[in-house]
């Protein structure tokens, strides 16, 4: 196994990121980077990014949940960010990042989890909260969903997922900047481009599409089904808040509210946004979460 690590000179002068950084190793020598802001004994707000970002994505919201009064804990997903990078494909699979996810929460020893995901974040992050349930609190998702193969995915979906797979050069930046409503800074996409020197860094962002399970038999398919039994007897709070522009996730906020008894009664919103609304309106979510939760600074 090829372990990759970024440069860290291509991580300074991020506009707006200045998080300190914080490693884990999640086993297999691989070393996960996170943030941790707020205080350490606060409640913590677990915030699961997707593909191909990383914690950058929420560097808009992680100031309003600490002033709030929150421990905000932000991980690079492995392949991604200033987390470690495998270069060859077949060392990733779902199962690889549930299982580094988990270590991840058991080394920092979290409680009394507010689980707030999006796209892979919640692919991940729901079926982590379904396998740990004593650990989380309750759940913000949006514009994601936990596939079992069962359903055929959408057109957009399985166009994304070949192009992902055919395109000679990934580019990372322009992807995200496609996926939001709002036109992105150069030195924004330059941000979520450094991560990734060259091609070879890019292994996991290319295997993330390959990995949603799009047929019953998929490898993931039972673990995900298994989830779902939890969550379809999951009490806790699950609050969705989706956008209204993303193609790809287009109704997976009524699948929730009508499957999940927590997400009953609870404030359900819409934001005005692309795929990743942390861009176009992370502000705007952050504030919501916290007047969900309730403020404690």
């Amino acid at each position: 196994m090829t372990i990759l690590r970024t440069p860290a000179a291509r991580f300074d002068k991020l506009p707006d990121y200045p998080f300190a950084p914080h490693y884990l190793n999640v086993g297999e020598d691989l070393h996960m980077h996170y943030v941790a802001e707020g205080n350490v004994d606060a409640l913590p707000v677990l915030l699961l990014h997707g593909e191909p970002t990383w914690s950058y994505l929420y560097r808009k919201m992680i100031p309003i949940l600490v002033e709030a009064g929150y421990r905000v804990v932000a991980p690079d997903l492995i392949g991604f960010g200033k987390s470690d990078k495998i270069a060859e494909a077949e060392a990733y699979s779902y199962q690889k990042h549930i299982d580094w996810l988990t270590s991840f929460v058991q080394q920092l020893d979290l409680q009394q989890i507010t689980l707030v995901c999006q796209d892979w974040g919640g692919l991940l992050g729901l079926r982590l909260a379904a396998e740990n349930e004593s650990r989380f609190a309750r759940i913000c998702a949006a514009n994601t969903g936990l596939p079992t193969g069962d359903q055929p995915p959408s057109e957009a979906f399985l166009q994304w997922q070949t192009f992902s797979q055919t395109i000679a050069s990934l580019p990372i930046g322009q992807l995200i900047s496609m996926g939001c409503t709002n036109k992105l800074p150069t030195n924004v996409i330059a941000a979520y481009d450094a991560p990734f020197p060259d091609e070879t860094y890019k292994t996991a962002a290319r295997v993330f599409p390959k990995l949603v399970p799009t047929s019953p038999n998929d490898p993931a398919a039972s673990a995900n089904r298994a989830a779902w039994q939890v969550l379809m007897r999951w009490q806790k709070p699950v609050l969705t808040c989706f956008s209204d522009g993303d193609p790809i996730t287009a109704g997976g906020d009524k699948i929730m509210q009508k499957l999940i008894p927590g997400a009953a009664g609870q404030p359900h919103i819409t934001l005005s946004g692309g795929h990743f609304l942390q861009e176009d309106a992370g502000k705007q979510w952050a504030e919501q979460i916290v007047a969900w939760m309730g403020k404690k600074g």
